[in-house]
């Protein structure tokens, strides 16, 4: 799934292609990504893009007054593309999700966002107001904000009867994290997965909250520049234990292991974070406190 570091290099790659560039043509290809109907999405043909904005893992796109919004899901991404194939695109089982042609001077250019696999998450939205859209209006802080203090962290973590993990990745809590990059986070705090969030020390929380700008803000960085085709590889290659189970940790060299669980699972390394407890790769396992 694509998370914060993510929607953040698509909104700025985008950002930089198509402010002041007109919509020719929108074609939606797969009817059950698109949320709303009023705007349709032909309000966007003839208009204008005016900027891109990220909240959390939705990107956002002005067009003449109107947001179009999206949220990749788990497998969605988008693709820019110098030519445009010049037939309208067909409904089908392919991965093509939404084309939008741009008009003159840039004829035959613009995007496609595309989804792989049968479980479908993509979801698009027309709207006049960001806010509108039931995902965003329920967005926690944005991690990379500079109101997201460790005194604001603490607070939105007083309270909290669940681990530490969940409470990450809950975007009415903090914006735009998942699964892979709070396994990142936790193993960079040095943290526990399963310890609960109200009873984190001081120390604690301000560990987690250093790790969180850090993961983040490197992850941004080494994505600034690279093309859109290049962002998923990079992300797989700077992930330091997500997604890496059975390979040796990069900090101690314990071996990395997983807890999976009915839908996803996570990673963490032992040593560095359960005081070398391994926990049992079942579902209902008993949690490390």
């Amino acid at each position: 799934m694509s998370e914060l570091p993510e929607v953040e290099s698509l909104a700025r790659f985008l950002g930089e292609r198509f402010v002041g560039r007109v919509v020719e043509r929108v074609y939606l290809v797969s009817v059950h990504a698109l949320k709303t109907y009023d705007p349709p999405l032909t309000a966007l043909e003839g208009q204008s893009f005016e900027g891109v904005e990220r909240h959390g893992k939705f990107l956002d796109l002005g067009v003449g007054g109107l947001r179009l919004v999206m949220h990749l899901g788990r497998a969605g991404w988008v693709r820019w593309r110098d030519r445009l194939p010049e037939a309208p695109p067909r409904p089908g089982r392919g991965p093509l999700a939404l084309r939008v042609r741009l008009g003159a001077p840039d004829d035959g250019a613009g995007f496609e966002v595309t989804e792989a696999g049968s479980q479908k998450h993509l979801a698009v939205y027309v709207v006049r107001d960001v806010l509108e859209v039931p995902g965003v209006a329920r967005l926690g802080p944005d991690p990379l904000s500079e109101e997201f203090t460790v005194e604001a962290f603490g607070r939105l973590l007083a309270g909290e009867s669940r681990q530490i993990k969940g409470v990450l990745r809950d975007q009415s809590v903090l914006a735009g994290i998942g699964n892979a990059y709070s396994d990142e986070i936790l193993h960079t705090a040095r943290m526990s997965p399963f310890k609960l969030a109200a009873k984190l020390s001081e120390e604690e929380v301000a560990r987690i909250h250093e790790a969180i700008g850090t993961t983040l803000r490197e992850a941004v960085e080494r994505s600034r520049g690279l093309a859109l085709k290049d962002l998923k590889a990079e992300k797989r290659s700077g992930l330091r234990v997500h997604g890496r189970k059975g390979e040796p940790c990069p900090v101690c060299g314990d071996t990395i292991r997983e807890v999976s669980f009915s839908d996803a699972s996570m990673q963490y390394c032992p040593h560095c974070q359960t005081g070398g407890k391994v926990l049992a790769d079942r579902r209902m396992s008993r949690l490390l406190k």
